[in-house]
């Protein structure tokens, strides 16, 4: 198909699909991979505990996984192709010629895990559950733009669109679906964000096995699968059973990879890497150090700074504070020369910008000239500080220093009374926020540098769900964050971008950031039609943000560390272009163990899910 018409199993944001109707499996996969074994693994967040079996609300921890693991999907995507998905849950999409609408029929066969068909009153209950002032607030900034969902049969269901949005197939195509009776209690039905310990009813590869709360779990296949000989479907979820365990210290939990208590881990600190996986087990070939390529879109990573608080307002002081940070440093004495500097928001993909605007940012660029400093029309686009060793270059850290102070001046803050002060007196504070510990080499040396400013620093350690409570509810300095790349970014920056989401609580807006002329463009983002308008806006709104100076930008690698067990596992000859290695792992790979048993049907079901009370 081209242009943005409809296809009967599969649509494409800008037409490009690849496989064809009655394609037997994606490329990527084993489809004769046998099922059997189990895999142990740890979250790649620095997750500590978890307290519910709801992962849609705001309050609380929901167990590592549990999206991808139990709750299927109208559409699946793959990792080749980044703006095109298949039908999962659906049999037939149909998108209307006026891109307001799209129709999926449910497939026949889509069962839940008690039996139960799914039906298009499910899909349109899951839809208006998740859009209810009970859900994590990110879902009704995700479905924002879709106006309605009417069931038009026992299997088909319309979602109308607010505008033409040639993304919105893609998001309505993943929502996840639930069935109607999950917190049901009799006749009644449980408010969303009451719905606790109330174990999913979905349909789906995998159940909930034993758990002791708080502390693992362990996700069950379901060998009664409805969509197992699916062709989305074949050759993955291979393994019986799949285990996360948690560890609340990350020297510990490496220790424990080593001593053989979990199968596989990711590595995101590079000395750790380069000094820690090291030993017996890595020297007898038992355990497996790699660094795998892939084809992603840098991910973005930096200090954000909670623009609610006064002091940062100013974009002087901003800028100021990130000459402080000197990465050439860190990435020679901490790092083994292992990163590259993140630029923007978008690094390493099409959509970073370049230079000076071009023609087809200008189109964009210019009716909002009023509401922009000239800087963004006549210099190119900011670069991080670099520093430079040569004394006589003008880029030392000396240089920036100095740059800084003028900047902090500028903005009224002055040296006086043993610190930097505004007009009333009140000195610069900055407090870091860190759920682990690991930040703690970088924020030492940078605190150095801020401290030679007259800027006081403190460094704090908090437990993950503390450090996650307190984001919710914007109660920080500046914290270290994360945002994976992608090759096609959309909807989801409403939510972290986007004026409407800056004061809701929970939001992925944690900068608390408020700027029209960035929603105009956001505006301009969701609605393109071709993937030349994706570009241009995209690059026009990296633009703008790096002109605003929001966040001291970190670091990004071009490979996924990974290590696992060797006698454990096999995997295809090839890797997909793009992918996150857990979701690789835990989908693609398959047990080496002869000795895995099938499981019995029935084996693992939602009413029999093993609770022990942790520690």
């Amino acid at each position: 198909m081209t242009g943005n018409a409809w296809a009967v199993h599969a649509y494409a944001q800008f037409g490009d699909i690849r496989y064809p109707a009655g394609f037997t499996h994606f490329s990527y996969v084993n489809p004769a991979a046998p099922k059997g074994g189990e895999i142990v693994l740890v979250p790649p967040t620095r997750q500590s505990n978890f307290d519910k079996y709801n992962p849609f609300t705001l309050k609380g921890s929901a167990p590592p996984s549990m999206l991808g693991m139990m709750f299927d999907t109208l559409l699946v995507g793959n990792m080749e192709e980044p703006t095109t998905a298949y039908g999962l849950l659906a049999s037939d999409i149909q998108v209307a010629p006026d891109r307001m609408s799209v129709t999926f029929q449910i497939h026949p066969q889509a069962r839940f895990h008690n039996g139960d068909p799914v039906l298009a009153s499910d899909v349109r209950h899951s839809f208006e559950r998740l859009t209810s002032k009970h859900a994590a607030p990110q879902y009704r900034t995700y479905f924002g733009e879709v106006k309605t969902a009417t069931v038009l049969g026992e299997r088909s269901i319309r979602f109308d669109f607010v505008r033409p949005n040639s993304e919105l197939p893609l998001i309505v195509g993943g929502l996840p679906v639930f069935s109607q009776k999950w917190g049901l209690q009799g006749d009644t039905l449980k408010p969303l964000d009451q719905m606790v310990m109330d174990v999913p009813i979905s349909s789906g590869p995998y159940r909930i096995g034993p758990v002791q709360f708080g502390k693992d779990i362990t996700y069950v296949r379901d060998p009664a699968y409805w969509g197992k000989d699916l062709n989305v479907r074949k050759g993955l979820f291979n393994f019986d059973r799949i285990t996360y365990k948690i560890y609340k210290d990350s020297t510990a939990q490496l220790e424990a990879f080593k001593a053989g208590e979990f199968d596989y881990m990711q590595s995101f600190v590079a000395r750790e890497w380069a000094r820690a996986y090291t030993g017996r087990a890595f020297e007898r070939g038992e355990l497996v150090k790699a660094e795998l390529p892939h084809g992603n879109a840098g991910d973005f990573q930096g200090f954000l700074f909670n623009l609610r608080r006064d002091k940062f307002k100013d974009v002087r002081v901003r800028q100021a504070i990130a000459l402080a940070m000197d990465f050439e440093w860190l990435n020679r004495q901490l790092f083994y020369n292992a990163y590259s500097r993140v630029r923007g928001n978008f690094v390493a993909s099409d959509f970073e910008a370049k230079g000076r605007p071009g023609p087809e940012e200008l189109v964009l660029l210019a009716p909002l000239r009023g509401k922009l400093s000239s800087a963004v029309f006549e210099q190119e686009v900011p670069q991080p500080p670099k520093t430079e060793l040569a004394s006589d270059s003008g880029h030392t850290l000396r240089d920036h220093l100095r740059q800084a102070r003028d900047l902090l001046k500028d903005a009224g803050w002055t040296y006086r009374e043993g610190a930097l002060r505004n007009a009333q007196g009140l000195p610069l504070t900055l407090e870091f926020l860190d759920s682990s510990g690991s930040m703690g080499r970088v924020v030492t040396p940078f605190a150095k540098n801020l401290e030679k400013l007259g800027i006081q620093v403190q460094y704090k350690v908090i437990d993950f769900a503390l450090l996650q409570k307190r984001m919710d509810v914007f109660d920080f300095d500046i914290i270290s964050n994360r945002t994976v790349g992608s090759e096609a970014p959309g909807t989801e920056l409403l939510e972290r971008f986007g004026s409407k989401s800056a004061d809701v609580e929970g939001s992925g807006n944690v900068l608390g950031l408020k700027d029209p002329v960035v929603d105009a463009l956001l505006d301009k983002a969701v609605s393109a039609s071709t993937r030349p308008e994706l570009v241009a806006s995209l690059r026009a709104l990296d633009r703008v943000l790096r002109h605003g100076h929001y966040v001291v930008p970190h670091w990004y690698g071009a490979v996924h560390r990974v290590s696992w067990r060797a006698a454990a596992f096999d995997r295809p000859a090839s890797l997909p272009r793009y992918y996150q290695p857990e979701a690789l792992v835990t989908t693609v790979w398959w047990s080496r163990s002869a000795n895995a048993k099938p499981l019995q049907s029935g084996s693992a079901t939602t009413s029999n899910a093993v609770v022990k009370k942790g520690p």
